[in-house]
């Protein structure tokens, strides 16, 4: 089992059924969400997409949000479908006075992914967390790469015909996100996580010059006080894992040192997304469910850990 036999994702598009879109307008939408997610959201341009961690009061992660604002009242947040009604309820409670509507518009923005030559077919762009505006509505928002492959979200209004190009399957889709590094926060794993648990500070995710939202004390600290204790790593097994899964040390079998966040399986290759503490990596093996369960190897990061911001 090793790095260099890993499958190489293709170019193409998928459809996306498992993510949806959650739409805020009105004159206060892009204030309101400035002061409940980890984003900037006040700042953020026409041409630009942002990774966003929405948190409770102790700093862990309800939801995980890649945003967009097409214009100066409307934001558009897409997140796991799984965790959006309980994200737009809950949600909607702080509204209070603030001029904002908030709803779930996933089924009027149908959502594709797209890699390689799919995705530089459409966007003048591959850097990550950029906005391209296309024709009829449509628009591309686009992400971290996996495996030096560009990938992008298209997004536009229903009844808009998607892009063509080569079809990716789910389970391709699903093994480039875990091979991008970057975990979505999904229904298994409410409030497991503070984001840089996830390494959102190493990705963009977290903006530490706006000011106050829901758990900003603790994110903060976790950053400025201390040295990180716990990371996330992109993971291969032998087997296939679950979100949510613990990990083991190969010496304490009592206590998990890490937790599945994502995973994707793809013929034989079963990768993952794990958060682990840092002081369990050296010296010792990893193991899924139990100290003495199925090994797990470490693959490299696509970007490198940020300590200092």
């Amino acid at each position: 089992m090793t790095a260099s036999d890993l499958p190489l994702l293709p170019n193409g598009l998928c459809p996306l059924p498992h993510l949806g879109v959650l739409r805020a307008q009105g004159d206060d939408a892009a204030n309101f969400l400035h002061n409940q997610l980890t984003q900037d959201v006040l700042l953020l341009r026409p041409d630009q997409a942002r990774l966003a961690a929405w948190c409770n009061a102790k700093g862990r992660m309800l939801a995980s949000f890649v945003v967009c604002k097409p214009s100066a009242d409307e934001v558009l947040l897409i997140c796991r479908r799984d965790v959006l009604p309980a994200v737009l309820k809950r949600l909607s409670m702080f509204v209070l006075r603030a001029k904002v509507r908030l709803s779930d518009a996933s089924d009027k923005h149908p959502l594709f992914g797209l890699t390689g030559t799919a995705l530089t077919a459409l966007a003048s762009t591959t850097k990550p967390w950029q906005r391209v505006a296309l024709s009829e509505g449509a628009q591309v928002l686009t992400l971290y790469p996996a495996q030096g492959q560009a990938r992008g979200l298209w997004l536009a209004p229903a009844g808009v015909t998607p892009p063509e190009g080569p079809t990716l399957s789910a389970e391709q889709w699903a093994y480039g996100e875990v091979m991008s590094g970057v975990a979505w926060v999904g229904q298994p794993n409410v409030e497991a996580f503070v984001p840089q648990m996830l390494n959102y500070e190493s990705v963009d995710g977290v903006n530490f010059k706006k000011g106050c939202y829901p758990g900003q004390e603790v994110v903060a600290r976790s950053q400025f006080r201390g040295t990180l204790k716990r990371r996330a790593f992109i993971v291969r097994a032998e087997v296939p894992m679950h979100e949510a899964q613990e990990v083991f040390s190969s010496l304490d079998a009592e206590q998990p040192c890490g937790r599945v966040a994502q995973v994707a399986s793809l013929s034989d290759c079963h990768v993952g997304i794990a958060e682990l503490q840092l002081a369990a990596l050296d010296g010792t093996s990893l193991h899924l469910g139990n100290a003495s369960g199925p090994l797990l190897q470490r693959l490299p990061l696509p970007y490198p850990l940020r300590d200092d911001l």
